[in-house]
């Protein structure tokens, strides 16, 4: 079915579905000073079904900018603080010996929730943090014997401290790979931190926020995100992406000594589902190759890992990914 006939076809189920996206971002724009990005791929993550991984120094209103958008959308939430001494059942949850029947019985943990704020996820160990591979692949978690399924919508967003800060452990590649989206975070602008001085600089801020919208609302968005039309010289435009990653001299790249590992088949899903939600959240029925380039860094950026050679001449992921981008054409 090509573009112009598919678009009209969903153009009137688009409108509807997405209307609560413009009042979702205006409230939480009641708390959050600017952070266009990251509210923008909060939301990519929301309709994609991906979960997402923010690093950034502490005070950038991370935490405070997904608890805003669970109240926002009437989300269950929960909140794990990661810690050196934190278990894997702290999470999951575990079995309870009960003397009096002589039997166990199941205490569910914090991971039964809507949305997950995974907080200073590199602060625990490996351990620890494999605990959340089987929630964030299967959206299930097994508890002894009984495998749970998790409640949807389900979705982890995790922060994490930069790696070089001390007492951070860097987290496994098999759970990075999971992330559909790896955010950097940065300092706010002039303008932003003084508006940020004019509405915090108080014993009792206001942080409260009205739900705009409901799970039910999301989950219809999210089935026409499945409709969002993608032509094959586009989804040919992805594979190469990331086929230039692994094998960079086939696309005339000289970079194959600074790549160590390129991206997987998951970077394959993520790239096409995110490009997807980000024209449905621009108004689209189809994508352009615009959506691919907007959102493709953030699904990219933890997933083409630098050799010791790059690390050496400080080549960074960032780079190597924007090299790759630039060299591969255009539809």
């Amino acid at each position: 079915m090509s573009q112009e006939s598919h678009a009209p076809m969903i153009e009137e189920k688009l409108q509807s579905a997405i209307q609560w996206i413009p009042a979702l971002r205006e409230e939480i724009a009641r708390v959050i000073v600017g952070q266009h990005y990251l509210v923008d791929r909060l939301l990519v993550g929301l309709l994609a079904n991906g979960h997402v991984l923010l690093e950034g120094v502490p005070g950038l209103a991370k935490t405070l900018s997904i608890r805003t958008l669970a109240t926002a959308t009437a989300a269950d939430f929960k909140r794990i603080q990661f810690t050196p001494d934190l278990l894997p059942a702290d999470i999951i949850g575990t079995l309870i010996y009960s003397p009096k029947e002589n039997t166990f019985h199941t205490r569910k943990g914090p991971i039964f929730a809507n949305l997950i704020l995974a907080d200073e996820i590199n602060r625990a160990p490996a351990k620890v943090q494999s605990a959340l591979l089987e929630a964030m692949q299967e959206h299930q978690v097994t508890i002894g014997d009984t495998t749970y399924p998790l409640p949807e919508p389900f979705l982890v967003l995790a922060t994490e401290n930069p790696i070089d800060q001390e007492g951070t452990y860097p987290l496994p590649e098999a759970q990075v790979d999971r992330f559909m989206l790896k955010l950097k975070v940065g300092y706010p602008s002039k303008a932003d931190e003084r508006a940020i001085l004019d509405r915090m600089s108080s014993t009792a801020p206001n942080l409260s926020v009205d739900a705009v919208t409901s799970l039910e609302a999301i989950s219809e968005a999210r089935k026409l995100v499945n409709e969002v039309f993608v032509d094959p010289k586009i989804r040919d435009y992805i594979v190469d992406l990331i086929l230039a990653t692994r094998d960079p001299a086939q696309y005339k790249l000289e970079l194959a000594q600074y790549i160590q590992f390129g991206a997987s088949p998951r970077a394959t899903i993520s790239l096409t589902l995110a490009s997807k939600a980000w024209a449905l959240m621009q108004g689209r029925a189809y994508v352009i190759p615009q959506d691919v380039k907007e959102i493709g860094m953030d699904v990219l950026r933890h997933r083409v890992i630098p050799s010791y050679e790059a690390e050496a001449e400080e080549i960074t992921s960032e780079e190597l990914v924007s090299s790759i981008f630039n060299a591969v054409p255009v539809p």
